[in-house]
């Protein structure tokens, strides 16, 4: 990371500089003491946008966490809020686990609290990086139409290739779980499901329904391509999705509620632009149907998951069915979908929506 161009952190809004540090690797409760070290660094610059309350007693502030989360800013035998309260001569409160509530911060001086509460802040989108996501948004694909296309793929490319290196039925998709997915999620509390249903109201009353025109949006899912480097050691391979009539309306959308969510903190920002795409053959469902491709990388404690794959060789599959046409569809809801659900149709539980009509 260069000195000039630092890695900038949104937390509720708000921008943050992440000062270059050295990096370590967490991985048991143990290191959590040099963990807040690590991550203190550069991270008591007052930010004035915090709402702090003057008391008869001093000043307070307020954090909403997750309970999930309380633990890091507790730490071992309480050494993290301990080493937080003394640092800053201020007191911090919190809930008892499994409890949600408020972290409730208060002192005799207002940059203590600042810096106590820009200090949970920073505690807080670490630890919230760490947790394996629990939640995306996506369009369904799993039309009737799309998914008889996509049963007779998988039959011709089976039919086809199945002599190539790593083919076989293992690897393909459950066709009642076709999607497009537009962002990964981490909600912790039933409160910021909530957040993420109204953030995406907010989306359709401000921009959303322009673009759509207030219709479902007809779409084409053809053609084939695939994520690495390499047509002959393939793990995912994808169908493409785009508009029938050619225009860029379904970019343009994915791509702006991404920016909005992004900007709220409630997706880590990675791309600048949604990969439209809907994954057709992955080899992680070689050995477990279940598995949900790169998004299957870290345990709830931030522990890095290996997760051994065998490639397939797609170059005879990239060029038999280079244009296949899966079939077309109509996009008319974006859903709140939960990992590791079923609903009644096979598909990723739905937390809720928002209609296009």
């Amino acid at each position: 990371m260069e000195v000039l161009r630092p890695q900038i952190v949104t937390i509720d809004g708000r921008n943050y500089r992440k000062n270059p540090i050295q990096e370590k690797s967490y991985q048991h409760e143990e290191d959590e003491e040099d963990f807040y070290q690590d991550s203190m660094e550069g991270a008591d610059e007052p930010c004035d946008a915090y709402e702090v309350e003057q008391t008869a007693q001093g000043f307070r502030a307020t954090v909403s966490a997750p309970s999930l989360l309380y633990k890091h800013i507790v730490g071992k035998r309480g050494d993290t809020k301990k080493k937080i309260e003394m640092e800053t001569k201020t007191s911090i409160t919190i809930p008892k686990p499994g409890q949600d509530g408020e972290i409730v911060i208060t002192g005799h001086h207002r940059n203590g609290v600042i810096s106590a509460r820009t200090r949970i802040d920073v505690l807080l989108d670490t630890f919230r990086r760490k947790q394996p996501f629990t939640h995306f948004l996506s369009f369904f694909l799993n039309e009737a139409e799309v998914q008889e296309g996509f049963l007779k793929f998988q039959e011709k490319v089976l039919e086809k290739c199945s002599k190539d290196r790593g083919v076989d039925s293992s690897v393909f998709q459950n066709p009642k779980k076709l999607h497009l997915t537009i962002g990964m999620l981490v909600l912790l509390s039933e409160q910021e499901v909530q957040q993420t249903r109204e953030m995406l109201q907010r989306c359709k009353e401000e921009f959303i329904n322009d673009i759509a025109g207030g219709k479902p949006l007809q779409v084409e899912m053809a053609g084939i391509e695939y994520m690495n480097d390499d047509p002959g050691m393939v793990d995912v391979l994808y169908a493409k999705v785009h508009m029938k009539d050619g225009s860029n309306r379904l970019q343009e959308l994915v791509d702006r509620v991404l920016e909005r969510f992004q900007a709220s903190g409630l997706i880590v920002k990675e791309w600048n632009s949604v990969k439209l795409h809907a994954t057709v053959m992955n080899t992680l469902f070689r050995k477990d149907p279940n598995a949900e491709g790169r998004y299957n990388l870290y345990t709830a404690d931030g522990k890095y998951i290996f997760k051994e794959r065998e490639s397939f060789d797609g170059r005879n599959i990239l060029k038999l069915f280079e244009n296949f046409h899966f079939g077309s569809l109509k996009l008319n809801s974006i859903h709140i979908s939960q990992r590791f659900t079923v609903d009644s149709f096979g598909n990723y539980a739905s937390c809720g929506q928002i209609d296009f009509s």
